[in-house]
């Protein structure tokens, strides 16, 4: 039986668009540091890429700094600040992991961050993802925004999860770094992006070439920027094709509600992404559930994939109030390209998986 892909939010199609613009770029020769014709050639590919990136997020060109991906970008942005930061309880683990003692701001039972409870007095900044990568709730960060820089505090968005999915606005976020991942948006893999506000915004991770203004030394890699480049135009582009996601999000809810199987829809009362599920089985680890649906053909993940080797509770619906449950959650996600039949199909297998657990339990 064919795999259905609905893992999108662990790395997205490559667009045709990005595979032809790598293609050609890996041939091509020079260095976009050196100042030969092949050199210039290069390096206009990727200033031109940057002005595509850019303008996916409205950021200006010479603000975007280009990294090996989110997790790099999120490391160049959080370099230094220590337990001087604050993040959101929901944060992907390239956030958490280098601000290991920061202080962690509470989150609703929705899974967004908690306003009246965020104490950031005393930090110097404050790191909040614009939408989670496992229920895809969508966090008020111009909100906290405007309160940190009234404070004097820097702010940090994981903007990775967001970017191509729905309008990201850098200017009127109003942060002072965003993160993104070329392969979110149908790029490829090993590439990103950090968007800084101030030409003094962050301290370089390593030094050497000066290359990207002196923020990430090192040749960049051209391939992947093109590619990139040819992502976001692209997905800027069909950004209006996300929106008719809800009512096929929305649907395969209903599916499954309406089977009465007890599923757990995690975020369900806040804003989301159009394209994202977070569903608990009380009672099935979530890694049977994903290997049960991989069988039957259906590619879903147990929460972010960069932890979902990992054994153990989803760290965001634990901070949610998940408890035991946080370990029985499922994430489906999906684009523009999946058919609305393929997602029926999962609702109906998932039911299904449901129901034969069920009576195996009560034989």
């Amino acid at each position: 039986m064919p795999t259905a892909y609905l893992d999108w939010n662990a790395s997205s199609p490559v667009r045709p668009e990005a595979a032809e613009a790598m293609a050609r770029a890996l041939v091509a020769a020079g260095n976009p540091a050196s100042v030969h014709n092949a050199g210039r050639a290069a390096r206009a590919l990727i200033e031109k890429a940057r002005e595509q990136v850019a303008a996916l997020v409205n950021a200006p060109a010479d603000r975007v700094v280009f990294t090996s991906g989110g997790t790099e970008a999120n490391a160049l942005a959080l370099s230094g600040f220590g337990a001087d930061a604050a993040y959101s309880a929901i944060e992907h683990d390239a956030v958490r992991a280098n601000l290991p003692e920061a202080r962690v701001l509470p989150v609703t039972a929705d899974g967004v961050l908690d306003l009246e409870r965020a104490d950031i007095a005393g930090m110097k900044l404050v790191a909040v993802m614009l939408a989670n990568n496992e229920t895809g709730v969508i966090q008020p960060v111009a909100e906290i925004a405007a309160r940190a820089h009234a404070a004097g505090l820097r702010v940090h968005c994981d903007a990775v999860q967001a970017a191509g999915k729905i309008l990201v606005d850098f200017a009127a976020l109003d942060v002072d770094t965003l993160a993104l991942s070329a392969h979110k948006i149908g790029g490829p893999m090993g590439v990103g992006a950090l968007v800084v506000r101030e030409k003094r915004a962050v301290t370089p991770l390593w030094l050497g070439g000066g290359q990207e203004r002196g923020w990430r030394s090192g040749t960049p890699n051209l391939p992947g920027i093109v590619a990139f480049g040819a992502a976001a135009e692209s997905a800027r582009r069909e950004i209006d094709a996300w929106s008719k996601l809800y009512a096929v999000r929305d649907h395969v809810i209903d599916m499954v509600e309406s089977a009465a199987i007890g599923a757990i829809f995690y975020g369900r009362k806040a804003p989301r992404l159009p394209n994202t599920l977070s569903i608990g089985l009380p009672g099935v680890p979530a890694h049977t559930q994903v290997m049960a649906l991989d069988l039957a053909g259906y590619a879903v993940s147990a929460g972010s994939a960069c932890s979902s080797g990992k054994v153990g509770p989803s760290a965001t619906l634990l901070a949610m109030g998940a408890g035991d449950n946080a370990a029985e959650a499922i994430r489906v996600s999906f684009g523009p390209a999946t058919q609305a039949a393929q997602l029926e199909g999962f609702a109906a297998a998932y039911i299904e998986f449901a129901r034969r657990r069920s009576s195996a339990r009560a034989a």
